[in-house]
């Protein structure tokens, strides 16, 4: 199977702004570069329930232990346990539960008010799922094939051009200035405003629009992962593999919804978030050639 890649030119003009300081604005120009011949597992057969099974595998085999501390007495109650309860014995016409002392109410059993969960979950229970390393490795090759599927990548929700031409490979990176053109590797791009040069470059290959979904979809979570460190849920966007963390990586890692992963440490949760196969995915040229 075989490709072009995408050759990138950024025209940067400046503009004078107050106090004599220079605004620069960018304008990416896509070019068709060298073709290149993919490797084998972007013609694999897509097997989403491989991939969906993988990805639940991956999420339960990285979930911490979860459940209330074993009971110990008056000094380490567990919930539910934490009253001053007696027992009024038999022989008085009420059913034989602990109550709270100098009262009636009926305290600590599962049916009563405040009181401990019949069967709470234990710490002690394996949420670990198996999965072939065989079967694993397909899931991969199939969620990274997926990729190169136009249909399958819009059926995920992503928004992009319709002249865009899949898989995504970029390779050469020219800044165009006035006083003349300079020639950068597309992973070690120059680290100032470099944020801004990446997102040029999305909109440039007719991705802008996806980038902005993500920007835009982002909201509250709902329930209590606010309280945990988890305040917000900002929808999936742009995978770009790269090969090497430089200064195209540290570019994008800082754009809501774009996720940067190197092609070495490539999974299959990276390539189908949450089991859905189809990613938007950006390659770089030197991160094809770390596949095969």
């Amino acid at each position: 199977m075989k490709t072009k890649s995408y050759n990138l030119v950024n025209n940067v003009e400046q503009e004078e702004m107050d106090a004599g300081l220079l605004a620069e604005m960018y304008e990416v120009e896509v070019k068709d570069g060298k073709s290149l011949t993919l490797p084998s597992v972007f013609s694999s057969e897509v097997r989403e329930d491989l991939i969906r099974r993988a990805v639940l595998a991956s999420r339960a085999n990285r979930r911490q232990a979860y459940g209330h501390r074993e009971h110990g007495g008056k000094r380490a109650p567990q919930p539910g346990m934490k009253h001053s309860v007696e027992w009024w014995g038999k022989g008085r016409g009420v059913s034989r539960i602990m109550r709270k002392a100098g009262q009636r109410t009926a305290a600590q059993n599962p049916h009563t008010r405040g009181g401990r969960r019949a069967h709470g979950p234990m710490v002690a229970k394996d949420w670990t799922q198996k999965i072939n390393s065989k079967e694993n490795a397909s899931a991969r090759d199939s969620a990274i094939s997926a990729t190169a599927n136009p249909e399958i990548v819009a059926a995920r929700g992503h928004q992009f051009d319709s002249g865009v031409r899949f898989p995504i490979v970029i390779d050469g990176y020219v800044e165009s200035r006035e006083e003349g053109d300079e020639k950068y590797s597309i992973e070690s791009i120059p680290l100032q405003y470099s944020t801004r040069k990446f997102v040029a470059m999305m909109e440039g290959l007719g991705l802008g629009e996806d980038l902005e979904r993500a920007r835009t979809g982002r909201n509250i979570r709902a329930g209590k992962g606010t309280m945990r460190g988890r305040k917000y849920r900002t929808p999936k966007s742009v995978l770009l593999v790269v090969a090497q963390s430089d200064g195209l990586a540290k570019a994008a890692r800082n754009v809501p919804g774009v996720d940067v992963v190197a092609a070495k440490d490539l999974s299959v949760e990276d390539l189908a978030p949450g089991g859905d196969a189809g990613r938007l995915t950006v390659w770089t040229k030197d991160a094809i050639g770390a596949l095969e």
